[in-house]
């Protein structure tokens, strides 16, 4: 197999100013990522001992690839660090949790009320037999509720297994299932762009054969309340309000799961990513101030859900066990109108966002008018991933949301690894089309698949030649599954994305290995090809799928959403394919250019591009339960 070639020549670049330079935890990023490096044991081992143990750790790491295990011998509950040691201390009446609805309503939490309602929720969970080691299933959407559930379990030493709760009955159930879980807390309904979906009919399908779920909580937020007619089912209000408002916290081995997040099942069946309580903890607390420079005056907003990896370390973990005041809103980001993000940011002064690409890209979408409406100038920091970030809505977001006060800043990593692998820290210029550099700590390298490292700018598999305290230790139920990750390239883990870096050591994501064409013999990345279309005036989303092709092998077809004000006539796509191959070269013009009204996403965000090849081969394109509506 040939390598993945780098079409895009970009060559902007941005600079953070000096006021964000001068409050970021990283100041010279040369000789600390060295240290990392060169010293893994010392660099992890300090940040480590910065969090409160029950018994210190004696190794910092044993590593016989493909097992890796991390904080040995040391214990700890990750809620102490996350809860607790703020409640101890100064930070026991700071707020940690702001949450908007998506009608307005409002719900604030101190750190002490925190503690103490997931005290009562983990004391109910043992009240119905619930141990360390029982699952739990939360099918909850973004909710006070689904966070204090996450937290209860983790205190008791639960496992929970949360599940996005816009997922349909069989990738519900398949998830019951494959953990096995004791107990299953879910809301009777969310909302979205003000309707109720309600959720009871789908956990009622779900479990409606499985005896092993022994307790079911539900949340009744819609009125009249619905009846509740089983006897393994609870009230939330009622299953909570009577217990005791102190939980002690069940000690933990470093290496004991906390929990199991099954990935949504883009590409096929899905699998459950165990994260433990150790070394997640210690690597999404360092990453939540020295990558998106999280302080305690901030308050800080992803716009993610927790069902989601993100929604686990940047909004309830990472940012907790830093005792940072988190902001969480339900629903869609441009409901009741495209302005309502800058309205909250300028209502609360938020300081860091993350956010993900498609999101910029909506904005763009809206024009900037929506953002002039309100005062950003709180906002220092805007943080990007799930996807490559191309350059023009990068450069537009720099522009019109930050402007010179801060800096947009793309990020890798992927469910597996739960924090930032490589990315862009201030301390460095932000190179446009490029994700960043790895994070200290971080050794990776772009291989052939013979295994050899490629030279810069030429694409290849993405590895990590380390493991990372914050990487998944094993798929739940398929351990098979998950030593097929560091199968390819003896000691290395394989992300399944390709990239390649430039002469300054600066990454480009080019997207999964599954998501490359091979055009004539040349292997090309989507991601290029549709960044490529993105920087035309007409074009809102793209995506591009490789089809067979009797001649070049594959040819490329092309999927493009309009803004609003073009009309989609076949002149339009004559310019479309004339500027694709003006910016990548004749290679990579699309041989058809399809306009939609909308491209299919996960429920994430990320573009279904095996949906749209299923559909234009006429194949049947497999689960597609966790796709929008």
């Amino acid at each position: 197999m040939s390598s993945i070639e780098a079409l895009v020549q970009e060559t902007r670049t941005l600079t953070a100013p000096d006021s964000l330079l001068q409050q970021c935890l990283i100041q010279e990023y040369d000789s600390l990522y060295r240290h990392s490096i060169q010293n893994p044991d010392a660099f992890w081992g300090a940040i480590a001992r910065e969090l409160e143990w029950i018994k210190p750790f004696n190794k910092v790491l044993d590593f016989k690839p493909p097992r890796h295990k991390w904080f040995l011998g040391g214990t700890t509950n990750i809620t102490i660090n996350a809860l607790d040691r703020h409640v101890k201390g100064p930070k026991r009446q700071k707020v940690a949790l702001i949450w908007i609805a998506e009608d307005g309503k409002e719900i604030v939490m101190t750190y002490d009320r925190l503690l103490r309602r997931v005290c009562q929720m983990a004391n109910a969970l043992k009240s119905r037999g619930v141990k360390k080691g029982d699952r739990v299933i939360i099918y909850m959407p973004l909710t006070p509720q689904g966070i204090v559930s996450m937290l209860a379990c983790a205190r008791i030493g639960a496992i929970h297994s949360v599940v996005y709760a816009g997922m349909g009955v069989q990738a519900l159930k398949s998830r019951i299932e494959d953990s096995k879980a004791k107990v299953v807390i879910y809301s009777d309904v969310t909302f979205r762009r003000g309707k109720r979906v309600g959720l009871k009919s789908i956990v009622d399908s779900a479990i409606e054969d499985l005896d092993f779920v022994e307790t079911v909580v539900v949340h009744r937020r819609q009125e009249p309340f619905l009846e509740i007619n089983s006897e393994r089912e609870f009230d939330y209000y009622e299953f909570v309000d009577p217990q005791p408002v102190w939980c002690e916290p069940e000690e933990m081995d470093a290496e004991d799961p906390l929990f199991i997040l099954y990935t949504s099942g883009t590409t096929g069946t899905p699998k459950g990513v165990v994260h433990v309580h150790g070394g997640y903890m210690v690597g999404t607390y360092y990453l939540t101030r020295a990558f998106y420079n999280v302080k305690e005056s901030d308050i800080f907003w992803s716009t993610s859900d927790i069902g989601w990896i993100v929604g686990h370390s940047y909004i309830v973990y990472g940012p907790m066990v830093n005792g940072a005041t988190i902001l969480a809103r339900e629903g869609s980001i441009d409901y009741p109108d495209p302005g309502v993000v800058w309205k909250i940011v300028e209502r609360f002064g938020v300081n860091v966002m993350f956010t993900a690409p498609t999101a910029i890209r909506m904005f763009m979408r809206f024009g900037k008018e929506f953002i002039d409406k309100y005062d950003v100038s709180t906002l220092r920091l805007m943080a990007c991933a799930g996807e490559p970030l191309n350059p023009e809505a990068h450069e537009w977001a720099q522009d019109n949301i930050l402007k010179n006060r801060g800096l947009v800043v793309d990020n890798w990593w992927q469910t597996e690894v739960a924090s930032p692998v490589l990315g862009t820290l201030p301390a460095f210029d932000a190179k446009l089309g490029k994700v960043g550099k790895p994070l200290p700590g971080v050794s990776c390298d772009v291989v052939t698949p013979a295994g050899e490292t490629t030279g810069p700018n030429q694409g290849g598999l993405l590895v990590l030649r380390r493991p990372l305290p914050y990487m998944m230790r094993t798929i739940w139920n398929n351990d098979e599954r998950y030593q097929k990750y560091w199968e390819d390239f003896p000691g290395c883990y394989t992300s399944g994305d390709v990239a390649f870096y430039d002469e300054d050591g600066y990454f480009c994501v080019l997207g999964r290995a599954d998501d490359v064409m091979n055009v004539a013999g040349h292997r090309i990345g989507t991601a290029e090809v549709e960044s490529a279309f993105l920087t035309h005036q007409s074009v809102a989303e793209s995506a591009v799928v490789g089809l067979p092709d009797e001649v070049k092998g594959e040819r490329i077809q092309a999927y493009v959403v309009l803004k609003p004000g073009f009309e989609a006539k076949d002149h339009l796509k004559g310019v479309l394919r004339d500027h694709v191959r003006r910016e990548l070269g004749p290679i990579a013009t699309p041989s058809e250019i399809i306009f939609k009204t909308e491209l299919p996403k996960t429920r994430s965000g990320k573009i279904v591009r095996r949906l749209l090849k299923a559909e234009a081969l006429g194949e049947d394109p497999g689960d597609t339960s966790t796709l929008q509506d």
